[in-house]
């Protein structure tokens, strides 16, 4: 059990047997009447978004969200399977668990796998990957113009829109929450 002051993002709250991640909060404390904390909670099943407020000090129930890096092995053709660093345990996750974050995971990869009781709730990425663009069409000289985009696909297979002076070949950095391009990768 916790209160509404210990809210965090990416906290996990047991409401009525769903369990649901607290994505955005803030704490208002109006001219008149007690403060309040307004929340914006996703479902982690479904993945529905909501918005929800409680009175400060209210006990919520927290779920047992444990939190693991692992490597992204391969997928299956059904599953994807992820592997514990330390342990060697396999495990598989279902496309409807990874969701987007397919987009941008490679093998070998590491990522956050979250599970409840032994069952898998969701993927977390980091918050930028670097990849390599597979394909895109040539830019031209000159094509500097600010705000103009084209098409890329990476090596994953997702597509995004990039500057038109970037190249095939080149590795970018990717924004993994809005499949926005961050910039270039020296190197």
């Amino acid at each position: 059990m916790a209160t509404t002051n210990d809210l965090k993002n990416g906290m996990v709250l047991n409401i009525e047997g769903q369990l649901w991640q607290v994505t955005e909060f803030q704490h208002v404390k109006p001219g008149k009447g007690p403060a309040f904390v307004r929340t914006k909670l996703r479902n982690v099943e479904s993945g529905k978004n909501v918005d929800k407020t409680f009175n400060a000090g209210t006990k919520v129930e927290t779920a047992n969200v444990d939190k693991r890096t692992m490597q992204y092995l391969y997928n299956d053709g059904s599953n994807y399977v992820f592997m514990d660093t330390s342990s060697y345990e396999q495990t598989e996750v279902s496309p409807e668990l990874v969701g987007d974050a397919k987009n941008f995971m490679l093998e070998n990869q590491e990522a956050i796998v979250a599970t409840n009781d032994g069952r898998v709730l969701f993927i977390e990425l980091p918050a930028s990957v670097e990849l390599e663009i597979t394909f895109t069409e040539p830019g031209l000289a000159g094509d500097s113009a600010t705000g103009r985009t084209k098409p890329a696909t990476l090596e994953t297979g997702h597509e995004i829109q990039v500057p038109l002076f970037i190249n095939q070949g080149e590795k970018i950095k990717v924004d993994t929450r809005d499949s926005s391009y961050l910039g270039r990768v020296k190197g």
